[in-house]
């Protein structure tokens, strides 16, 4: 059991924006095979391509924000293609596009219609998971799965973020085997939770959160220091035809600085490959 592993760049975001082509040299050394990008802090596509040919990292994907790119798909992943990248993903929905608004409906055409400009361009559209598809149900289905029954899998593909499918109360193993054939890229992250309640988490990543206070303890950590049970996860990989694994920790945590939580991560899931 072995994927290429890549490194989702919001991880190692504030060092992206201080030294761009030197964190990618860093992120090579640690012994990632890939990226995923999360915004090109002004570069542009031909100098990133080249960059990434000279470090000898592969440009696996990019979080692709849905307003950023629902009204011309076309343009806006075209510059991803020239990077070099095989997937483009819808990262996140802000909450007047999230199951159970009134614009939902409006949410799923535009996330065909960027299916659609990608698939034109040879590239894969990845939807990829937060907790709240999993907090109502259409039909007695989740959003989620809603989501994946209504767009066919030539133009939507699962990016299944596993941390937020355990708080999201399934299990992210069994969810991964779920969408056997249609996993490509899978997110292996980690956390720590103590207490009751979610508390305030979209905090954690920078984004407003109207949810209460908990009495709990949340914070992302490092692969292999939390709660996941990523043997079993990698074996679920293994089983739904996963091309690539991706390592994401939205914030440091365990006093460590962002680019030492990452080389913490491929360190232990490079030993589960032994």
């Amino acid at each position: 059991m072995k994927f290429p592993i890549a490194l989702q760049l919001y991880s190692v975001r504030d060092d992206m924006a201080a030294d761009f082509e030197g964190t990618l040299r860093k992120v090579k050394a640690m012994g990632y095979d890939g990226v995923e990008f999360a915004g090109l802090f002004g570069r542009s596509a031909a100098e990133i391509k080249a960059m990434l040919e000279e470090i000898g990292l592969e440009a696996v994907s990019a979080h692709v924000p849905y307003y950023d790119a629902v009204d011309d798909p076309e343009a806006v992943f075209s510059v991803y293609k020239e990077i070099g990248c095989k997937y483009v993903a819808v990262p996140y929905l802000t909450e007047e596009r999230r199951p159970g608004t009134e614009g939902y409906p409006e949410t799923v055409e535009g996330i065909r219609k960027m299916g659609e400009a990608a698939k034109k361009l040879g590239l894969v559209l990845l939807y990829h998971n937060h907790d709240f598809e999993f907090t109502s149900k259409i039909d007695g289905k989740y959003a989620l799965d809603v989501l994946y029954e209504t767009i066919p899998a030539d133009l939507l593909q699962t990016e299944i973020d596993t941390c937020w499918v355990n708080v999201g109360g399934e299990d992210p193993a069994d969810y991964v085997v779920k969408y056997t054939g249609r996993a490509p890229v899978v997110h292996l992250k980690d956390f720590y939770k103590s207490g009751e309640g979610k508390g305030k988490l979209y905090e954690l990543i920078g984004i407003e959160d109207d949810g209460e206070a908990a009495e709990s303890t949340f914070e992302f950590r490092p692969v292999g220091y939390g709660m996941q049970d990523f043997p079993k996860i990698l074996a679920a990989c293994e089983t739904a035809g996963a091309q690539w694994v991706v390592v994401e920790q939205d914030n440091p945590s365990m006093d460590k600085f962002p680019l030492e939580c990452a080389a913490m991560s491929i360190e232990y899931v490079k030993g589960l490959f032994q």
